[in-house]
C-alpha cells in the first residue's frame, strides 16, 4: 500500500476557512469533478456508476459495501416516480467522531459527492440527516448548503445543465438507532423511527415509498476524488481490498487522541504508538475497540501484525466498523467498561424487537450484580446465553452490537469476570 508517512507528507496542509466555498473551489478544486460528470459527454450517469463501483469505496459508515455496486442496485428511472438519496450523517457509535469532522473543515466535499451521487442514479433530491447533537456542526453544513444554491451547484438547472437536484439538511433528534438506515428513513418521514424489515429493500421501497440509496457522509466524501483522479488512482491507497483514504477516530488512554486521515489497512500497532503517541502515562496497552463500541474487543496480544482492514481484522474475530478505535490501558476494570457500553445500548433500543428491548436490560442487570460484588458463576453462562437468543434475532442490528461486546470481553477477559464473582462467593461464604 505504500508508506504512510510518505501519504501524510503529500497531503493537503491545513488551510484556514476551507468550508467556505470560495475556499474549497480554489485550494481544493471544488466542484471541478461535478461540473465534469455534467458537462462532459464521457461521463455519462452509467459511467460514473461504473466508476465508483471500479474504485470499490467500501462504506464507511460500518458495513463496508462497495458504494457503486450498492448505487447499480437502483431500478431504471420511471418517468414521474420520484428517486432519493439519504446522507447518513446521524454519529452515535460510540468511540466514533470522524463525520463531524468532515462537517467541521469539508462540509462542501459530501455536497458535491451528494449531488454527484445523485445525478449519477437519477435522483430529484438528497437529505443529509446529521445527528441531533451535533448543533454548530448543522449550522456549518447549512451555511455550505445555502452557498452551493447561491453559487448554482444545488437546486435547479445545476450549471446550466438542465439538471434539478435539490439537497435538504435534517436534524435528527438524538436517538442512536436513526443511524440505522430504515430507521433513518422512517425519520425523515416524520415518524417513530423504527427499523423497517427487509425485503423490501429501500431500493425498491424507501422514502415515502420511492427507490432510495443511503450512503454515509465520509462515503460520499470520496466520489468527487474519484471523479476527478480516476479508480486506479484511488485503488493505489491503502489496503487492495478496501482501499482509499481512512479518517480514523482514536480515544481512550493515548497520548494524542484525535481523527487523522491516513490510508486503509494501518498498522493497528502504527496508530497507537506512532500517530497517537502511545499510551498514556507510559502504562501498557490491555484492549482495543477498533471500530466502535459495537465491535468486538481486541487483547492487547491480539492486535500484532493487524491491520485496520476488513478482512485482516476478520481473522481476529472483529470488525472495521467505523475506524473509531477505543484504546484501553492497564488499569482498565473491563467489567466496569462493559457496564458502561452495555448501559447504552440499553438507553438506546427502540423497544419494537422483544430480544432487543427485553435483552439490553437484562444485560445490564447482570453486569450490575458482577460488578457490584453480588455476581455468580452461574450469571456468566447467563451473559452468554442472553446473547445466544439476541444475536441475529430481531430486524435490526442494534441488538447484535448489544450482544458483540458482552460476548466477547466475557470471552476474552473472562478471568477478570471470574476474579470478581469468586470475591463475591468468598465475601457471602464468610
Amino acid at each position: 500500500m505504500g508508506d504512510w508517512r510518505t501519504y501524510q507528507k503529500n497531503l493537503l496542509p491545513d488551510i484556514p476557512n476551507f468550508h467556505k466555498i470560495e475556499v474549497y473551489e480554489k485550494e481544493g478544486k471544488g466542484y471541478q469533478a461535478l461540473r465534469a460528470v455534467l458537462t462532459d459527454p464521457k461521463w455519462d450517469r452509467k459511467t460514473v456508476v461504473n466508476e465508483v463501483k471500479d474504485a470499490n469505496i467500501r462504506g464507511r459508515g460500518g458495513a463496508g459495501f462497495n458504494a457503486g455496486l450498492k448505487w447499480s442496485f437502483m431500478p431504471p428511472k420511471q418517468e414521474g416516480l420520484p428517486r432519493y438519496l439519504a446522507c447518513n450523517g446521524d454519529e452515535s457509535e460510540p468511540g466514533t467522531c470522524k463525520d463531524r469532522r468532515l462537517f467541521e473543515y469539508n462540509p462542501h466535499t459530501i455536497i458535491e459527492g451528494a449531488i454527484i451521487a445523485c445525478y449519477a442514479m437519477e435522483m430529484d433530491a438528497a437529505y443529509i440527516y446529521i445527528r441531533g447533537e451535533y448543533a454548530d456542526w448543522i449550522d456549518i453544513m447549512q451555511n455550505a448548503l445555502d452557498e452551493a444554491y447561491a453559487k448554482g451547484y444545488a437546486g435547479k438547472n445545476i450549471m446550466g445543465s438542465g439538471v434539478d437536484i435539490g439537497v435538504y439538511l435534517h436534524k435528527g433528534a438524538g436517538a442512536y438507532i436513526c443511524g440505522e438506515e430504515t430507521s433513518l428513513m422512517e425519520s425523515l418521514e416524520g415518524k417513530r423511527p423504527y427499523p423497517r424489515s427487509k425485503p423490501p429493500f429501500p431500493a425498491q421501497v424507501g422514502l415515502w415509498g420511492k427507490p432510495t440509496t443511503i450512503n454515509n457522509v465520509e462515503t460520499l466524501g470520496h466520489v468527487p476524488y474519484v471523479i476527478r483522479n480516476g479508480s486506479e488512482w484511488y485503488k493505489s491507497i491503502g489496503a487492495a481490498n478496501q482501499p482509499g483514504p481512512m479518517l480514523y477516530g482514536i480515544s481512550g488512554h493515548v497520548n494524542r487522541p484525535g481523527v487523522y486521515e491516513f490510508p486503509s489497512g494501518m498498522l493497528i500497532t502504527d496508530l497507537i504508538y506512532t500517530v497517537a503517541g502511545g499510551i498514556k502515562g507510559g502504562k501498557k496497552l490491555k484492549a482495543v475497540v477498533p471500530g466502535g463500541s459495537s465491535v468486538p474487543v481486541l487483547t492487547a496480544e491480539m492486535i500484532e501484525g493487524i491491520t485496520m482492514d476488513a478482512d485482516s481484522l476478520r481473522t481476529r474475530g472483529t470488525l472495521l466498523g467505523t475506524a473509531g478505535m477505543c484504546v484501553l490501558d492497564e488499569t482498565t476494570d473491563m467489567v466496569k467498561f462493559l457496564l458502561r457500553v452495555s448501559k447504552f445500548y440499553d438507553h438506546e433500543s427502540c423497544g419494537q424487537c422483544t430480544p432487543c428491548r427485553e435483552g439490553t436490560g437484562w444485560l445490564v442487570k447482570i453486569l450490575k450484580k458482577i460488578d457490584s460484588g453480588q455476581g455468580t458463576m452461574r450469571d456468566l453462562d447467563m451473559l452468554i446465553s442472553l446473547c445466544d437468543n439476541m444475536e441475529g434475532k430481531t430486524v435490526c442490528a442494534l441488538a447484535d452490537a448489544a450482544a458483540w461486546p458482552v460476548r466477547n470481553t466475557l470471552t476474552r477477559f473472562r478471568s477478570e469476570f471470574e476474579a470478581k464473582v469468586k470475591q463475591s462467593t468468598f465475601a457471602m461464604a464468610r
